[in-house]
């Protein structure tokens, strides 16, 4: 195996929207450079990219897969990342570690708004990238149309560097205007592609569309502008270095186009791929990455073979037969097999161990890993997605991109009480592979919470939970975590008497209940004087107190926001104990709840809608009808942030309607910010409804 050099090497992430073709594209990518036999389908099922059963049953990517091709004499690490906005975050991490982009376009579909977060993110990363159309063997396709809706959904410059020879299903080959030469492709899909003449149809077309070719790329560079001011053209060489050059700055994006599923276009994006996009090398001439040391001041990663290891963990994925596989992109130094180093993210040494190549599930065994290249790492013990790995004499971390929270949860339970152990165990597998996923127990309703980006994305994991685990679950909307408090101050006695021959039980507390204001918790406070109460029974009051707050008298919800002042009380030499008291505090402290106007309260979140100007009047109307208070309106490049208190209720099924709205253009994000009343209606509905829950599961 010949030695790779970080400047022979290019990491590409392969971006679009679900439906463009962009599997299908890679698919062919691996039959052309003789990486598979056979190009593989989606449709089929043998697709080498999408080989998860969740994938095959709906026929699009779920996850980022990774495979290493080699072209001539560079190392081509494709990442093919989910087009789906519900597995977006798999998309940002396969982002965050690459060098540059292809963006795929269907012409037969035409540009859907789904890559609009992948495209705020490459451009936060200024990645530079080539757009390939396919789908031009399809009826009603044309190049220059797609083009202009990419620009125009991108904001971007494109410049095509080929032009198809034919259309629709009478598509055979490319003009590549750079050389100048045509090649006709077989329809067998092998991507061998046969060198030819230019039709005469096409010449006229050729020549205009090479001459935009040399102006646009002339005028990216002052001296090629000269050259051509001087010359009246530019040699292909000269075109080279200029689209090298332009593209590397994103002043354009050279357009390729073809047929994912006809193999056809490939070759021409291979050498595209190889000579316009930067290898770590250059791209980190352009923009370093920066890593922190000692959480406090950075330093640039140098992506030199000679330089400390350092690596990125962006994906993490659990084999059945290899156990955990953490995906490593190595950002400098090298990386042998079986050696240790640290996990500077955590703090812990890893032993290290085999190094792999991927296709796909396909795992190739190396020796080495250099600065640049991407490897696959088998059971490390303490490692995860996002972690920085390191050489232990040069701790550094790189930054981990910034993932959105996930918008939807859902309560779970186990058809089988006996799977509830293993429910947590599978989930919190799934977590790890997927940190998009979040799994809790939620302390206050007692369920287990599952939130999830969409319904799309529970419904995956629930069947890769049944799948991997054999575990089965009932799904419901999770209970909302209300609370019940006080509006006024109010006193009562909680005496406790029994007698029951021999010594009996006695405790007496008079209590004082009051508001604190919202968020202030609970306190209790001792102003017994005079051994009213002796002092060693006062903490069994306030336990009693506690005790009685985790049920208030509305419908049972924790109690919060009290101030409880013991001020007076007596006690029996003999009868007096800590349970009397306790019980004596529990009843002080119900009857004062009940004297001093208890209601409920329920979260409110605070929330952030993103959303193009279009569609802003709708939205701020349906987050009004959800007894939302808009606080204020930021634009944001072609849109505008909404940013509105909610409550918490009013938002567990948002997702749907907020794409129904605006067609799935617009997403948001929601933190809890406090507690507030509930309207006296809908209080009154909620406590009602709550009793009867609660009187129903007391029957049965």
């Amino acid at each position: 195996m010949r030695e790779t050099k970080p400047e022979s090497i290019r990491n590409i992430v392969f971006l679009s929207y679900s439906g463009a073709g962009k599997t299908t594209l890679i698919e062919a990518l691996l039959a052309a450079t003789g990486a598979v036999p056979q190009m593989g389908s989606v449709t089929v099922g043998t697709a080498s990219m999408d080989y998860e059963p969740e994938e095959h049953h709906r026929k699009i990517s779920l996850q980022t897969s990774l495979c290493q091709i080699s072209w001539g004499e560079t190392t081509l690490n494709l990442l093919d990342a989910p087009g789906a906005p519900s597995f977006y975050a798999e998309t940002r991490q396969a982002t965050h570690v690459s060098d540059a982009a292809v963006w795929v376009v269907n012409a037969a579909v035409g540009v859907k708004s789904e890559w609009e977060k992948a495209s705020d993110y490459a451009t936060a990363l200024a990645l530079p990238g080539l757009i390939f159309v396919t789908g031009l063997d399809k009826e009603r396709t044309l190049f220059r149309p797609a083009l202009e809706a990419v620009e125009q959904a991108l904001e971007i410059k494109t410049i095509p560097v080929t032009i198809p020879i034919g259309q629709e299903a009478g598509l055979e080959g490319v003009v590549d205007l750079v050389s100048g030469e045509a090649y006709r492709y077989p329809a067998d899909a092998s991507g061998k592609r046969q060198k030819c003449e230019v039709p005469a149809a096409l010449k006229e077309e050729v020549a205009a569309a090479r001459k935009a070719l040399v102006e646009c790329v002339a005028e990216a560079d002052d001296k090629l502008l000269n050259t051509y001011l001087g010359e009246g053209t530019l040699s292909p060489e000269e075109l080279m270095q200029g689209l090298k050059l332009g593209t590397a700055a994103r002043k354009f994006f050279p357009a390729v186009c073809g047929s994912g599923l006809k193999n056809l276009g490939t070759v021409e994006l291979l050498n595209a791929m190889v000579s316009l996009l930067p290898s770590p090398v250059d791209r980190a001439a352009v923009r370093p990455v920066e890593a922190t040391v000692n959480g406090q001041r950075t330093t640039a990663v140098s992506p030199s073979v000679s330089a400390p290891f350092t690596g990125y963990v962006f994906k993490t994925i659990i084999d059945p037969f290899m156990g955990h596989m953490n995906y490593v992109r190595v950002y400098s130094g090298s990386l042998a097999t079986d050696a240790g180093f640290l996990n500077a993210s955590r703090g812990v040494k890893e032993r290290g161990g085999k190094l792999f190549h991927a296709i796909g599930k396909k795992y190739q065994q190396v020796d080495t890993a250099v600065a640049g290249d991407i490897v696959a790492i088998p059971k490390l013990k303490d490692t995860q997605t996002g972690d920085t790995l390191a050489a232990e004499n040069s701790a550094v971390i790189i930054p981990k991109p910034p993932l959105m929270r996930p918008l939807m949860s859902f309560a779970l339970e186990p058809k089988s009480k006996a799977d509830i152990e293993k429910v947590s165990l599978g989930l919190h597998k799934l977590v790890e592979e997927d940190p998009s996923l979040e799994f809790q127990r939620n302390n206050e309703t007692h369920e287990m919470i599952l939130s999830a980006m969409s319904q799309l994305h529970v419904d995956v994991t629930f069947e890769k939970l049944r799948r991997k685990y054999g575990i089965e679950v009932n799904v419901h909307t999770p209970k909302v975590p209300y609370k019940e408090t006080v509006r006024k101050t109010a006193t009562a006695q909680g005496k406790y008497k029994k007698q029951t021959g021999g010594h009996g039980q006695y405790g007496d507390a008079w209590l004082k209940i009051e508001p604190l204001k919202r968020g202030g918790g609970f306190e209790f406070v001792d102003e017994i004087v005079g051994g009213a109460i002796p002092r060693n029974f006062i903490p069994a009051v306030e336990k009693g107190v506690v005790d009685a707050m985790h049920e208030g008298i509305l419908a049972g919800f924790p109690v919060v926001d009290v101030r409880v002042t013991l001020y007076d009380g007596s006690y029996h030499d003999v009868d007096s104990s800590e349970m009397a008291f306790k019980i004596a505090g529990s009843m002080g402290f119900k009857k004062a709840v009940e004297q001093a106007t208890a209601v409920l309260l329920e979260p409110i979140m605070l929330v952030e809608v993103n959303t193009p100007d279009d569609f802003m009047g709708a939205v701020i109307g349906d987050l009004n009808s959800r007894r939302g208070r808009i606080q204020d309106t930021v634009p944001k490049g072609h849109g505008t942030i909404i940013k509105a208190t909610v409550p918490l209720v009013e938002m567990l099924k948002y997702q749907a309607s907020l794409n129904s709205l605006t067609g799935g253009r617009a997403t948001y994000s929601m933190d809890f910010m406090t507690y507030e009343e509930v309207p006296r209606e809908l209080a009154t509905k909620i406590i009602e409804e709550h009793k009867a829950a609660r009187g129903a599961v007391a029957a049965s």
